[in-house]
């Protein structure tokens, strides 16, 4: 026995670091157990175990009686079979007994036994790697693709321990193939009934994020700080960065001499376009450059919510919402305010007022003033219930006047 469980151990210890203290209370503990099957105590026995040769020592305390007194053979020996182990022992004295475990347990308590160690040990095997790799979440780690799923899951070995790569964190534009060698950030690590799921991601934020702190020392010294990250994996990432020392161009300390640290992060992204700005603390500073390549002629915060109307010239309409609505809404992510874009032949329109129209008598026009209206179409946006309310007139001349505006606003069409 204590060669198989030497052969059995000595590996794990080596390679999976388990603590030698540790180790060695399982292994007591364990034959502890297969005593307590076998004798139904453990009481005055003991266990020994020398980790580095592997040696197993049992040994069971027993009171000397006289021949033929003995009530207990567990607890108790006699003092002619005592002799026999030691000459000079005398009865009521305690004598220590080497138990030869291999003869005297059976061998389905020995399996058993050895079972129960090797499970016993992987289970610290399986909460150090979980504990290892709790501590590298946010970690950039790379592996070997060595299985793709038929669900498009990616299985990676990674120092010698496999990582999980789900569909959903994959970029949607990247295609993988068994024995490809992959960058990824250290998602999250997850206890299942098996090894802990260790999920990494390349599509994540943070995954650019942690790019831009390997590659720019400055980011990395907290010289300069990544503020705000906007990205649609595989397509375009807007990131706003700022500095910390007036010295040192936020910018250019991420684009480095001739490009070559935002080209090496362009070229781990697979050509994903990066737009790199200063942060600011001026909202409508920050939309501006956060809408690059366009500028917005004009941006007009709305009431009753966090959402900006950004004025564009009609001909760069296009570039401003950008492919699938893109440029827009990763300037929204960006800056922190959903962005409506709209023309600028549409916003600046020529608003039609009250008294250009046609149809309506001076005195009605002079109460719909009143009431706070100046322009047709404000009018017509509150509707007839609304107008006769803040103005007192009946429902017939209320439905007459946006009868009339309406008509107009026909004809003008």
């Amino acid at each position: 026995m204590k060669q198989e469980v030497a052969e059995a151990t000595a590996v794990l210890i080596r390679e999976k670091e388990i603590d030698k203290k540790l180790f060695e209370e399982i292994i007591k503990s364990v034959f502890l157990s297969m005593i307590k099957r076998k004798y139904n105590h453990t009481d005055n026995f003991f266990v020994t175990f020398n980790v580095d040769k592997g040696d197993i020592e049992i040994q069971c305390n027993k009171i000397v009686v006289p021949d033929g007194e003995v009530q207990d053979p567990i607890m108790e020996i006699s003092l002619t079979d005592a002799q026999e182990i030691d000459p000079y022992v005398e009865v009521g004295e305690e004598l220590v007994i080497i138990v030869d475990h291999e003869k005297e347990f059976g061998r389905r308590i020995i399996m058993a036994a050895k079972q129960n160690l090797i499970q016993r040990l992987r289970e610290i095997e399986k909460d150090n790697l979980f504990q290892e790799f709790s501590k590298r979440i946010g970690e950039i780690v790379i592996g070997d693709v060595h299985q793709i799923t038929v669900r498009g899951d990616i299985r990676l070995n990674i120092d010698k321990t496999e990582a999980y790569l789900p569909k959903g964190e994959q970029v949607p534009s990247e295609r993988y193939r068994r024995g490809d060698s992959l960058k990824a950030i250290v998602l999250d690590v997850r206890k299942t009934t098996r090894d802990p799921e260790i999920v990494i991601s390349r599509r994540d934020v943070k995954f650019v994020r942690r790019l831009f702190e390997l590659e720019v020392p400055e980011i990395f010294d907290g010289i300069v700080e990544i503020k705000t990250i906007a990205r649609e994996a595989g397509e375009r990432t807007k990131i706003a960065v700022i500095s910390n020392d007036k010295r040192i161009d936020p910018v250019g300390a991420c684009v480095g001499m001739k490009g070559i640290r935002i080209q090496a992060i362009v070229k781990e992204l697979n050509r994903e376009k990066i737009d790199i700005i200063p942060w600011t603390s001026d909202t409508d500073l920050m939309i501006r450059r956060a809408m690059a390549p366009v500028i917005p002629l004009e941006l007009i915060h709305l009431e009753g919510g966090n959402k900006v109307l950004a004025v564009i010239q009609d001909e760069q309409m296009a570039l401003a919402i950008g492919k699938r609505g893109m440029n827009v809404r990763l300037a929204s992510q960006l800056s922190g305010v959903v962005i409506e874009p709209v023309k600028a032949s549409e916003y600046y329109q020529e608003e039609l007022k009250l008294e250009d129209v046609e149809g309506i008598s001076p005195d009605l026009i002079q109460v719909l003033k009143d009431a706070g209206y100046g322009y047709a179409e404000e009018a017509l946006n509150d509707g007839v219930e609304k107008i006769a309310e803040l103005t007192g007139l009946d429902p017939e001349t209320t439905q007459h006047i946006v009868d009339v505006l309406n008509s107009y606003f026909e004809e003008s069409e």
